[in-house]
């Protein structure tokens, strides 16, 4: 084959798997009415998470082997950006959370977490950082980190990461423990903790423990396990995280300033072993925040979106939250802060939902965890 003929159909079939998928749409019964499920885009490397660009330019989607990418609102998945920093891909390690600034009209800012490497005997920790999509959308200008986590000392895991703006913006950022259970509750180090920075990484005057000898100023609350989903509840203006538990045990809480929710001294939870928790005292420990809702048995919990559209009057004051070992989205029915329902949907799609976020469309965005993971759009018939 000539190489002026090879050479196209090579690149074809590279780009493949990421153009936009035409497979029919599919319809599942639900307690609220038939959920319709489109398949925006597929041939996404584990998916992570996405963040929607304004005046309908699309979606900005992070892959953990390191890329991120902007998909269209037709699905057509682009090349991946320039100037992203390098990640630490190793186990759930990899390009992680995406948010856009709250002015990024203004600023064109774009933060990212990711499992960032460097520390002793190899190990890594979580690292955030900022860069100004450019004008071309091709890449992130001046990328530089505001935050890591320290020490350094997963193996490999619970990284957790979410990243979240509020009202006044404050960047909340939701760590892992890194499978070090202790750290948790050790204020020295930034493992187990939810942080709470200015956009530039510097630390708010009014942080609970400003001050302190030993104790790490960005902690905003601590006694955290590996949190993989957080946002900020509209009505509210609260933050809202969850957190796996081990075997059992996993978590939504509502972390507040100073607080300790208890990992690993109060957990619901077992080891994979199915031993007890060698440091645990029990379900309840005073001194020490209840969740504020638990899974006795593990969904393994994911990225979590409060609907508030008037798209869906049936999923009006709802929550989803993704779940990767029961392969479900589940939607929680809320009574002001109180959760009063669950459903599981999307359980045929056998399929570990990592994320989800309500579009500017009122549709659920939602993202699959695979090798080959898949960008899906989720409504109800009308």
């Amino acid at each position: 084959m000539p190489v002026r003929t090879w050479i196209p159909t090579l690149l074809a079939a590279t780009l493949l798997p990421l153009l936009a998928h035409a497979a029919p749409e599919r319809t599942f019964k639900s307690e609220e009415g038939t959920v319709k499920v489109s398949t925006l885009a597929e041939g996404l490397s584990n998916p992570w998470a996405l963040a929607f660009l304004p005046d309908n330019k699309g979606m900005l989607v992070t892959e953990r082997v390191g890329n991120l990418r902007i998909v269209s609102v037709e699905g057509k998945v682009g090349a991946p950006l320039a100037g992203v920093p390098h990640v630490w891909a190793e186990g759930q390690g990899g390009l992680l959370d995406v948010v856009l600034s709250p002015t990024f009209k203004q600023d064109r800012m774009v933060y990212l977490s990711y499992a960032e490497g460097g520390g002793e005997d190899g190990k890594a920790g979580t690292a955030v950082g900022r860069g100004r999509l450019s004008a071309d959308m091709a890449k992130l200008e001046d990328f530089n980190v505001i935050f890591r986590q320290l020490p350094k000392l997963s193996s490999g895991i619970h990284f957790g990461s979410r990243l979240v703006f509020d009202r006044d913006g404050y960047l909340f950022i939701a760590l892992g423990e890194n499978n070090q259970r202790p750290t948790a509750q050790d204020l020295d180090k930034l493992q187990g903790k939810v942080v709470r920075i200015l956009p530039d990484g510097t630390v708010p005057k009014d942080n609970p423990f400003i001050g302190q000898d030993n104790v790490r100023p960005q902690i905003w609350s601590f006694g955290h396990r590996n949190q993989q989903g957080a946002a900020l509840n509209p009505w509210t203006g609260e933050l809202w995280t969850n957190e796996h538990g081990p075997r059992g045990g996993d978590e939504i809480n509502l972390p507040k300033a100073g607080k300790n929710y208890g990992w690993p001294v109060a957990t619901h939870g077992i080891n994979y072993t199915l031993l007890p928790i060698p440091e645990a005292k029990g379900e309840h420990v005073d001194g020490m925040i209840d969740p504020h809702h638990v899974w006795e048995k593990s969904p393994a919990i994911s990225g979590m979106a409060f609907y508030d559209h008037p798209r869906f009057k049936a999923w009006d004051h709802n929550l989803f939250i993704g779940a990767l070992a029961s392969q479900a989205l589940i939607r929680l029915e809320l009574d002001g802060d109180k959760i009063v329902h669950e459903e599981r949907l999307l359980g045929e799609l056998e399929a570990r939902i990592r994320d989800v976020r309500v579009g500017p469309d009122g549709y659920l965005y939602v993202l699959t965890d695979d090798s080959d993971g898949a960008l899906l759009k989720v409504g109800l018939e009308l």
